[in-house]
């Protein structure tokens, strides 16, 4: 199933729903409500056994309404906590795994299908790119659980762009000294969804397609099959760590190779490849701009960078980097 959070008109309450062939199904009325939707998201979770057969039915046979008469909204608006893996990539590199390492998102910079992605009025920051990823859906309480048990951990998968503020390059802001990664953090830099798709409705996580559009150009384009660690390793190692809750994300990191910059006017859709697609614009009030496209500079891990930007002489000059 899909599970979304959708609003019927711009003042309604927002409602759970099943998004099926047929449109977007309401299942308010068989769920536990929460005092806010994403306490409601996280008791679907929580209590997912038991509501399933209901939830089938409805799916099946419930009231839908056509998608383009509902706005969509962040099927997680406030989750308890954003694990995001730095790089995770092989990018085709010829060398041994880096070390596994994640970072913290603020949740309140989540928005959803529809939203903006506002550009902060900061210039320290050098420019803002976008980073594609698959986001896993944790069920709790999840404390040490090991990698051949990842699936009693993970409910579902959602999509998340990673909007990233940058030193000259690709460097995430701060750079010096690594510490925070501040500029992950700015308010409407977690957009996700469109949905959540339960477990079982992903064969393999580790081999799904991923895809991102900046104004219909497509940069990031890449299989989650190239993960240097994959998802019951990040499982694994996030849970010793911390205890993950029903609701809380994993995001798997991105393919560097589709970087590129984000600024004012642009529309930008990000699908995962039988999860979901979904729309967003973006709006720079100090409305600056930078070179469209791929990032192509000289720490570019994009194939027709790295040959532009390869030593012409040495031992690196015709081998592959």
């Amino acid at each position: 199933m899909k599970l979304v959070l959708f609003q019927s008109a711009g003042n309604a309450e927002v409602a759970p729903g099943l998004m099926t062939d047929r449109g977007i199904v309401d299942i308010s009325g068989a769920v536990r409500k929460g005092t806010t939707p994403q306490l409601t998201m996280q008791g679907i979770i929580d209590d997912f056994d038991s509501l399933r057969p209901t939830l089938e039915k409805l799916a099946k046979d419930g009231a839908a309404v056509a998608a383009d008469k509902v706005q969509l909204k962040a099927p997680l608006p406030r989750p308890g906590k954003i694990l995001c893996c730095i790089a995770n990539y092989w990018e085709h590199a010829q060398r041994e795994a880096r070390p596994l390492n994640m970072f913290m998102k603020n949740p309140d910079a989540v928005i959803g299908p529809g939203d903006t992605i506002v550009l902060p009025e900061y210039t320290v920051p050098w420019a803002f790119m976008h980073e594609a990823e698959l986001a896993l859906v944790m069920k709790g309480p999840a404390k040490m659980v090991k990698a051949a048990d990842w699936k009693k951990a993970v409910f579902g998968y959602t999509s998340l762009i990673d909007v990233s503020a940058r030193e000259q390059g690709r460097r995430t802001w701060p750079a010096t000294p690594l510490t925070s990664w501040l500029g992950k953090s700015f308010d409407t830099f977690a957009p996700i969804g469109p949905c959540i798709a339960t477990a079982d409705e992903v064969k393999d996580p580790n081999d799904l397609v991923i895809r991102f559009w900046n104004d219909g150009q497509l940069r990031h384009n890449y299989n989650t099959d190239d993960m240097e660690h994959r998802v019951p390793e990040l499982v694994e190692w996030a849970t010793t760590v911390m205890t993950m809750n029903s609701g809380d994300l994993i995001a798997c990191g991105t393919n560097h190779e589709g970087l590129g910059f984000l600024q004012d006017g642009e529309t930008v859709d990000i699908e995962v490849v039988g999860i979901g697609k979904m729309s967003l614009k973006v709006r720079d009030p100090l409305k600056r701009s930078w070179e469209r496209g791929v990032y192509m500079g000289v720490d570019s891990t994009n194939p027709d960078a790295v040959k532009r930007h390869r030593p012409q002489g040495g031992p690196t000059a015709t081998g592959a980097i």
